[in-house]
């Protein structure tokens, strides 16, 4: 019985007299060859020339882009695999004891890891794809001067063209014990309002994390130099959220959401960033701690009527609190409350939950318990990862499990934008917005960094890891405008591993401030 030929896309038909496909009839050796084989091919069958008496040169042209199309048109055949390098089929084994298992698991990472490879190379080149059509620094300059392009558009594109240009540093972080490098994985990084200072929080191997500061300065020459703060705590306890709190004085302290862990009860830490550094004289400060177990995010409130108050999402409840009096508000809610933020115009506390919903909630309005005192409320069809208020407080950031990135308007309670190319599925990843620059990042848990346009949603640049892809070595990031203080330049700074990347505008960048040109006596 003469077997299917996948590349005829349909079976023959069997007529009276032979096989037949349409009106083309098939040769008896066709049939002998075919009549005993039940497996499913090997490889793909070549496609059969129809005139025989073609020239070798249009017969070996023909074979070549048959060969091509093998591994796009190859049908799945369930329980194997094609590889289109051999240009053939090879089975699987799910689940199988063989010593040399082949699972369309290990298939998929080896194509992502092949892709991950294939973008680092990329980012090498000295010449990158330009974010937009034809976007580049001369032309944009060209307009600027002939007046055809605004100022504000004008600044918005140069930084989308210096986005894209961006290459990878390896930072050196100094420390005063330099004989005990950093050996475990960071796990998160917060930078403060200034970018000075970076609250870091690593895992330790033997289970629960270590978290300090690591403070970043920036030459003249525009080289970033980090060194460790000389107090490292450690707990066996595990970091759900970081926020920085200005009690004393702007970022001068650090909010931490603990999880209890075996007969440690979880708490909510309020710690003076003073309190990491044996090398600074003052007086730590304000030092608290709240007895606030399964806290899931944390927010601290700018506002002057209400600046030292500070609030926690836990399982079904906000809870609002006064870091001084201990005064304590706490409000019901319908799922566990993942993401928080506060206005800074207005006392308003916006959250985000694990049923999709986010509400706001306005902290002048106390007395009111029922539902009542949800100023707003709108839905995302998974649970809230992150929600970031921007500038112009009527809008609105929010992040979900469906890694769909969306902005509000918080008046009309409807999407106007959707930054689409985010990849989530389960994990709790925030977003970050630079709006200075006009940008939106974030991790996704494919452990890529994306960046898109604020304004109009367009994806700009996509950063692979420079390490391997894994569930616990997904990056964390920090763009800033002023990367290190006021000298400081715009860049990323992405912690992945145990390592410290900079990606620096600047393109002539060298590590130790060592400018091409400027040691020469260049402009």
């Amino acid at each position: 019985m003469k077997k299917w030929n996948w590349r005829e896309g349909q079976r023959p038909h069997r007529r009276r007299g032979g096989w037949y496909r349409g009106n083309r009839q098939w040769s008896t050796q066709d049939e002998q060859c075919s009549g005993h084989n039940a497996r499913p091919p090997l490889r793909p069958p070549q496609r059969r020339l129809e005139n025989q008496s073609s020239s070798s040169s249009s017969s070996s042209s023909s074979s070549s882009s048959s060969s091509s199309q093998t591994s796009s048109a190859a049908p799945e055949l369930p329980g194997f695999y094609f590889d289109p390098e051999k240009n053939r089929y090879f089975r699987l084994l799910p689940g199988h004891n063989n010593c040399n298992p082949l699972t369309r698991e290990q298939l998929q990472e080896k194509e992502r890891e092949k892709l991950r490879n294939k973008m680092l190379a990329e980012d090498e080149k000295p010449r990158k794809k330009a974010p937009r059509t034809g976007l580049n620094t001369l032309l944009l300059l060209q307009k600027r001067h002939l007046g055809m392009l605004p100022e504000n558009s004008y600044c918005r594109l140069v930084h989308e063209v210096k986005v894209s240009g961006m290459k990878r540093h390896k930072l050196e972080i100094q420390s005063t014990d330099n004989s005990n490098p950093n050996t475990d994985n960071f796990r998160l990084i917060v930078g403060d309002s200034a970018c000075e200072r970076v609250f870091t929080v690593n895992d330790v191997s033997h289970g629960g994390c270590k978290y300090g500061i690591m403070n970043f300065s920036s030459s003249s020459r525009g080289s970033l130099s980090v060194e460790m703060c000389d107090n490292l705590y450690f707990t066996n306890r595990k970091v759900n959220s970081i926020c920085w709190a200005s009690v004393n004085y702007p970022d001068s302290h650090v909010l931490l959401c603990l999880v209890g862990a075996a007969d440690t009860p979880g708490c909510v830490s309020l710690l003076p960033a003073s309190l990491f550094s044996n090398s600074n004289p003052d007086q730590p400060g304000m030092l608290c701690s709240f007895k606030i177990s399964s806290a899931w995010s944390c927010a601290w409130c700018l506002n002057p009527q209400f600046d030292k108050t500070f609030s926690t999402g836990l399982s079904r409840r906000v809870i609002v609190k006064d870091a001084e009096t201990g005064r304590t508000q706490t409000y019901s809610t319908g799922s566990d409350v993942l993401a928080q933020q506060f206005a800074h115009r207005v006392p308003v506390l916006f959250n985000g939950c694990r049923s999709g919903e986010i509400f706001s909630l306005d902290l002048r309005q106390r007395g009111r318990r029922d539902q009542s005192w949800k100023a707003s409320r709108f839905h995302q069809e998974s649970a809230i990862t992150s929600v970031r208020v921007l500038q112009d407080e009527n809008y609105l950031l929010a992040a979900d499990m469906l890694g769909q990135i969306k902005l509000w308007d918080v008046r009309v309670t409807k999407p106007v934008q959707e930054y689409k190319g985010h990849h989530n599925e389960h994990a709790y990843l925030p977003i970050q917005v630079n709006e200075p620059e006009g940008l939106l990042l974030a991790v996704g848990q494919d452990c890529y960094t994306r960046l898109w346009s604020l304004q109009d949603g367009q994806l700009l640049r996509t950063i692979p890891s420079p390490h391997p892809a894994a569930n616990d070595l997904i990056p964390s990031v920090v763009f800033s405008s002023k990367l290190g203080g006021c000298r400081g330049l715009p860049g990323l700074l992405m912690a992945v591993k145990h390592d410290l990347y900079y990606f620096p505008y600047n393109t002539d960048y060298q590590e130790g401030g060592e400018q091409p040109g400027r040691l020469l006596g260049k402009d």
